[in-house]
């Protein structure tokens, strides 16, 4: 038997996942505002560090366009050498995380959630990414990209140099969006690699003024960490930003495993290990002062619909990056700005999940409240912030409803009213109640039966004394209570 049996398959596949990497490596370095080497550094890494470990066989890891936003901030804020150390302990955390075996609680964050932070970072993606179409400075908040947009648009139409880079933009963006609709023939070359070459040729046969990536060279581009940027973790806003790759990263890579795992039939996932896994390769990428690294979904369902069989295939395109950085790099120097802007816009595009907001709006319209929140948060305030905000609405909306609580009054017209509580009587819900018991008649007995709650805490408890006492208070018999087994008594007078 052949040590390497599915060799050709994973060879094939290789090819295209490093095709597709390519485009989106160089972008997402760009729109992150560090050196377009960068990103080719962390699909190296991805590909030879993360892809040769255990945890999900066919999963492709590099530089993800969900991170871009934060990135850009950290590196805005800090500068590159703390970037390497805010990846560095990322990636050291993940794989803490990973040995307590923590991976597979990522998956009991609410979706709702995460396709919120999806959203959000989305939105404020395609803003930024216009105004590098349309030539333009973007400003700093999420909100004043939003609002700009328009005039940023309409300002390109009226300058030369501007309008040959919202053309060419815009013409990448419809050959994405067309690309799918192609013969099968044309659609071996992948869409993002096909977008930019032919960007790429009709700016140097049109020679038209746009914008290209500066090229720094491999090596002057690696920015390696320092013990003086050691001192940078006391910063608060730095650990923030840490806590946020960690959380953002983990989750997204788990919940792409997910995914990965529903388009074939191979091993699954095995949550902590993958963990291990990318927490190694962010270490490695920050010890290079490269980008965070997650799990990148459409790299991955290209790997598994190429036909790879095994994890070689990914480490294999790692070598592919490897070599095109060390051989051919001044190749770089030649892509336009805008055609990258225009693959991260169509990225950011698919990060909004229109059709499962729709679909959650008709049938759990709290989880679409959630969704939408979590990602305007994110475009008004920050990333971190947002997806706390969502987070904790999540448990508000989850505490809400394990709270449910029912509340049935037997009333004959004579003798005592009955009056039964059945579910989980919590703080949440004890307003509600309270009124419907202060309205019973208070010049007759009231019955009391508790034997069908769940839960009964002591908020909950408390006030059912002081409504009993007050009750009995006007003349009336005591309130009379039955309570379940093994729960708090109400004492009444």
């Amino acid at each position: 038997m052949p040590r390497f049996p599915h060799l050709r398959q994973d060879f094939t596949a290789s090819l295209v996942v490093f095709l597709v990497a390519l485009p989106l490596c160089v972008g997402v370095a760009v729109a992150s505002g560090v050196p377009a080497e960068l990103g080719l550094v962390t699909g190296i890494v991805g590909g030879l560090v993360t892809g040769v470990l255990r945890g999900s066989s066919l999963q492709v890891s590099g530089p993800a366009a969900g991170l871009t936003v934060l990135v850009f901030e950290a590196v805005s804020d800090y500068g590159l050498a703390v970037l390497a150390v805010m990846v560095l302990a990322t990636g050291l955390l993940q794989m803490l995380m990973g040995a307590l075996r923590l991976g597979r609680w990522f998956r009991a964050i609410s979706v709702s959630v995460v396709e919120g932070m999806l959203a959000g970072i989305g939105l404020v993606l395609i803003a930024g990414q216009l105004y590098a179409v349309a030539d333009a400075e973007a400003p700093a908040s999420g909100v004043a990209k939003i609002a700009g947009v328009p005039g940023a648009l309409i300002d390109g139409f009226r300058d030369t140099e501007a309008l040959a880079s919202l053309l060419l933009g815009t013409g990448t963006i419809a050959v994405l969006v067309l690309w799918r609709r192609l013969p099968q023939r044309v659609r071996a070359v992948p869409g993002p690699l096909a977008a930019v070459g032919l960007a790429t040729l009709a700016a140097l046969v049109l020679d038209l003024p746009v914008a290209t990536v500066e090229v720094r060279g491999l090596f002057d581009s690696i920015a390696l960490p320092s013990l003086g940027t050691l001192g940078e973790l006391a910063d608060p806003g730095v650990l923030a930003t840490i806590v946020a790759f960690t959380m953002i990263a983990s989750a997204e890579s788990l919940f792409s495993a997910a995914a990965v795992d529903r388009l074939h039939t191979g091993p699954r996932t095995e949550y902590d290990r993958e963990l291990v896994a990318q927490g190694a390769g962010n270490t490695v990428s920050g010890l290079l002062g490269a980008l965070p690294m997650t799990a990148v979904i459409v790299r991955s369902a290209a790997n598994v619909q190429a036909g790879a069989r095994t994890k070689a295939s990914r480490v294999l395109h790692g070598l592919w990056l490897l070599l095109f950085a060390a051989l051919l790099p001044e190749a770089l120097a030649y892509i336009p700005i805008p055609a990258l802007a225009g693959i991260l816009i169509h990225a950011g595009a698919r990060l909004i999940p229109l059709r499962a907001i729709v679909a959650l709006w008709r049938e759990h319209r709290g989880e679409a409240v959630i969704l939408a929140v979590t990602a305007l948060a994110i475009v008004a305030v920050s990333m971190f912030e947002g997806v706390l905000i969502g987070l904790g609405l999540a448990v508000v909306k989850t505490a809400w409803e394990a709270s449910h609580i029912r509340l049935d009054v037997v009333d004959k017209g004579a003798g005592p009213v009955q009056a039964y509580l059945s579910g989980n009587a919590t703080f949440l819900r004890l307003p509600k109640i309270l009124d419907s018991l202060e309205a019973l008649p208070k010049d007759r007995p009231v019955e009391l039966d508790l034997s069908g709650l769940h839960h009964l805490d002591h908020a909950f408890r408390t006030a059912l004394e002081g409504w009993a006492e007050r009750h009995s208070s006007a003349g009336t018999e005591p309130v009379k209570v039955t309570a379940s087994r093994g729960s708090a008594t109400v004492t009444a007078p």
